[in-house]
């Protein structure tokens, strides 16, 4: 049962202090309208740094009681970790969430268009994401919503050539193909006002064709800040930095020969290549990065507001000046 008629009431969230995480919660708590739990280890410090006005369940992930306790009464569970975490993880907590009547769960997604099988497939994320969708499906009680993003804007063109083509220090920037295939991107704060909003829905439409929480059952949901090719970003670059493009060095390369040969490094073991994996890919000039043409986007419905592309550009320069890869 929702605690609250028609409306989410009750936000449980593991990962809350993480990169995707902590935007989330933010939105949640500007919002207002939710009481939100981080679920945490209890061997872990993160509970220390969990903001005020959110309540800490502490679980054993290898004692599911503990994962059930936690998660009774909640009306939603999302779900943000690294891709690189254990898998059982988010399988755990889907059945803990089944056994505790979660009526939704958006797992561990924030990314790529997974509806896409191939792309799916291709990049490596299809079988560690699926699971999760399906397990909520076959137990029943949970409905799953994805949340399909695209990539981070600013750390994708701030971390380098793998990602969105950008040696900033060397004044390099790679394009694939012609430069000219769009792709999605989010901001991590849009992403967390995405999450607040759609759980702000009434679960059930309140009149006929009003957009609804159900809407969204089983289902994926597109949202975004900006739909760019490469040469859209370049010119950002310029206007923010002042550089002009005869201070840079242009550089093309086919999408599909840098995901070939990232494929074979990382099949061989070399995890380094999986950013230029994961992100050639999305760049194939059929254009699977832009969901936005192939799906359309819940922006409008969710009343989401335009990101300030020169800002999130400043952003990724800094970034990049700075060095950092790490979310």
């Amino acid at each position: 049962m929702m605690s609250q008629s028609n409306y989410v009431k009750k936000v449980a969230i593991v990962g809350a202090t993480g990169t995707i995480g902590v935007h989330i919660v933010d939105e949640l708590l500007k919002l207002g309208k939710h009481e939100v739990t981080a679920i945490t280890r209890k061997d872990s410090s993160s509970a220390n740094s969990v903001p005020a006005g959110v309540k800490v369940a502490k679980v054993d992930y290898a004692d599911e009681s503990t994962l059930v306790a936690a998660l009774q009464g909640q009306d939603a569970l999302v779900i943000t970790m690294h891709t690189r975490a254990p898998p059982d993880t988010q399988l755990k907590l889907v059945r803990a969430a089944a056994a505790a009547n979660v009526p939704f769960v958006l797992p561990n997604e924030w990314g790529c268009d997974m509806a896409d099988e191939q792309l799916a497939k291709d990049i490596l994320l299809g079988d560690i994401e699926a699971p999760a969708r399906k397990l909520c499906e076959e137990l029943g009680k949970s409905s799953w919503i994805g949340v399909v993003t695209g990539f981070w804007y600013a750390y994708s063109l701030g971390f380098g050539n793998a990602t969105y083509g950008m040696e900033w220090k060397k004044r390099e920037f790679t394009f694939f193909d012609d430069g000219e295939t769009k792709i999605n991107s989010i901001t991590w704060a849009q992403t967390g006002r995405a999450v607040a909003k759609l759980l702000s829905l009434p679960v059930e439409p309140e009149k006929e064709g009003a957009p609804s929480l159900s809407d969204y059952k089983n289902k994926f949901v597109y949202v975004s800040s900006f739909c760019l090719t490469q040469k859209e970003m370049f010119a950002a670059v310029l206007r923010v930095s002042g550089t002009k493009e005869s201070d840079w060095t242009i550089k093309y390369e086919p999408s599909t020969k840098r995901f070939e040969e990232a494929q074979k490094r990382v099949l061989s073991g070399d995890q380094t290549a999986f950013p230029q994996l994961l992100y050639s890919r999305n760049f194939f000039k059929d254009g699977p990065g832009n969901f936005e043409a192939r799906r359309g986007l819940a922006n409008d419905i969710l009343g989401l507001p335009k990101d300030d592309l020169d800002k999130e550009t400043e952003i990724a320069i800094e970034r990049a000046e700075k060095g950092l890869k790490y979310h």
